[in-house]
């Protein structure tokens, strides 16, 4: 249980740097993130704080906003 715990917060640290450096690019506020998103500025403030298990609609959502491919295909 305890690696399923580590490999979880790897891989949500890898989507929070993906989606701080798109951001970044963009120069994208979280607020500009979450209208994109349809959602609200605080879920993104979570999300990039890591305190959120992101579903696949999420993940979806932020490389659609991001136009960035987290989700390797």
């Amino acid at each position: 249980m305890e690696q399923e715990v580590k490999d979880w917060e790897k891989y949500s640290r890898q989507i929070v740097l993906a989606m701080s450096k798109r951001m970044a690019e963009l120069g994208m506020t979280q607020q500009m993130l979450a209208e994109k998103m349809n959602c609200t500025q605080q879920y993104v403030s979570k999300v990039l704080k890591g305190q959120k298990n992101m579903s696949l609609e999420t993940l979806c959502k932020i490389e659609s906003a991001l136009n960035i491919e987290i989700l390797k295909k």
